[in-house]
């Protein structure tokens, strides 16, 4: 389904679910017959999905080990896989109405639920052309993401940040490694608030599960001082704040929460479509405003 604005952009939902298992024979994944099911169903992605698989299979992974469980396991896991297709229809439902009556225009993208080669659960990249975002079902099975909140984080969260990159600036050199993790607490902040926007509460988290946005809360000025210090040393391989597999007192993706508050605090004297658009110096003087 897409809807076309007066600007010409439209959002564009498809899911291939109902031809999934034309990719397997039997109880087994066939990649010819995925060949096959992929050029039909999403033109353009089997090169880069082949070449991301081969990829990891340098780095030491293997067809037999690591790819063909978690592909099989879609054909063996019905109810698993039925609830990420309800969620991903329920997020999905009206969405581009709910972009457009909050933001005033949507974004020009694809969002496609299709299976992957172990790909990645959220993908945002480029096909003949137009934004795409990526979600395979394999890997969302894999990382047990089907669920309603998880599959909000996959496609509006990313939607988020499309949004950033179609209408302001979403990647900026920054010449600083202080600067590269300021600008991506920034990023995901205003993909973090998009996603609040969109559901309509400004507490919304999709990562609030086991009390974790109870526990931000209460730590919100240890986070934003953790990080503040932080930032004079942090790199790639030791930071705290991105990815649940990041831990910050036992907490993963803290800097989600705090990009969330810093970019509420911009909200109170800029607008949010001026505010995609700042460079990183107004950014870092943004942040050194909220830091006091």
């Amino acid at each position: 389904m897409a809807d076309r604005n007066q600007w010409g952009e439209y959002l564009n939902i498809i899911d291939t679910s109902g031809e999934w298992l034309s990719a397997f024979e039997g109880d087994h994944f066939d990649l010819a017959k995925w060949d096959t099911y992929i050029d039909r169903n999403v033109p353009g992605a089997k090169g880069l999905c082949l070449d991301d698989m081969r990829e990891c299979m340098g780095a030491g992974f293997t067809w037999e080990k690591d790819f063909l469980p978690v592909l099989n396991a879609v054909q063996l896991n019905p109810e698993q896989r039925e609830t990420a297709v309800r969620s991903f229809l329920g997020v999905t439902e009206n969405l581009d109405r709910k972009i457009q009556e909050r933001f005033g225009r949507t974004v020009d993208c694809d969002v496609i639920l299709y299976l992957g080669l172990c790909n990645g659960a959220g993908w945002v990249t480029t096909l003949n052309g137009k934004t795409v975002v990526l979600l395979g079902i394999e890997k969302i099975m894999e990382l047990n993401w089907q669920d309603t909140d998880a599959m909000t984080g996959l496609i509006i969260h990313e939607l988020g940040h499309v949004y950033q990159d179609q209408y302001g600036v979403l990647h900026r050199e920054t010449g600083s490694t202080r600067d590269k993790f300021l600008w991506q607490l920034f990023t995901e902040g205003i993909a973090m608030v998009f996603e609040q926007e969109i559901a309509g509460d400004p507490d919304y988290f999709h990562q609030d599960t086991n009390g974790w946005k109870d526990w931000c809360d209460r730590h919100a000025g240890q986070i934003r001082e953790s990080f503040r210090s932080d930032l004079e040393t942090m790199t790639q391989a030791d930071q705290r704040y991105f990815g649940d597999w990041a831990s910050y007192e036992g907490y993963g993706d803290t800097g989600y929460y705090l990009g969330t508050r810093f970019v509420r605090f911009l909200l109170e004297s800029e607008c949010f479509d001026r505010l995609i658009s700042w460079s990183i110096e107004d950014v870092r003087d943004g942040f050194e405003r909220f830091a006091q």
